[in-house]
């Protein structure tokens, strides 16, 4: 199993304003960059699925696999031999809001999916989730 984390501390947006804009799959498109589309399928709850359209990548189906309401939502991508787990947490603390993001990928090629998505994926958190705080002020 191959994991990593990265945390945020922020006065500048609540929890309810970073679930909002975090949980609206649908207009992902509208404040990452990396995003072409994304579609949520029914509604956001455990057991559902949304489409992902990453720019110059293709498009995968992502299931949700957790949601504790404005704390938590994992997610689940499963590559040939692979899957990847992404935990959003959120929490309250007396210094600001904590937002984690962490990923894990579980499997007998999660080498190779590492090498060819993850890395990627890991490598651009610190901008996603300035973004993500940018445009949650705004709601």
């Amino acid at each position: 199993m191959w994991k990593k984390t990265y945390s945020v501390l922020t006065r500048e947006v609540t929890r309810e304003q970073i679930w909002k804009l975090t949980t609206d799959i649908n207009h992902w498109k509208d404040w990452d960059d990396t995003v072409e589309y994304s579609n949520l399928l029914r509604e956001f709850k455990e057991g559902e699925f949304f489409i992902l359209k990453p720019k110059g990548g293709p498009k995968v189906k992502i299931k949700i696999v957790e949601v504790i309401p404005f704390q938590k939502f994992t997610d689940l991508t499963s590559f040939p031999l692979a899957k990847m787990y992404g935990e959003h947490f959120y929490e309250v603390t007396e210094n600001g809001l904590k937002i984690t993001v962490t990923m894990t990928v579980k499997g007998l090629l999660s080498k190779l999916w590492i090498k060819l998505v993850v890395h990627d994926i890991v490598k651009s958190l610190p901008e996603d989730i300035a973004n993500q705080i940018k445009n949650a002020k705004k709601l």
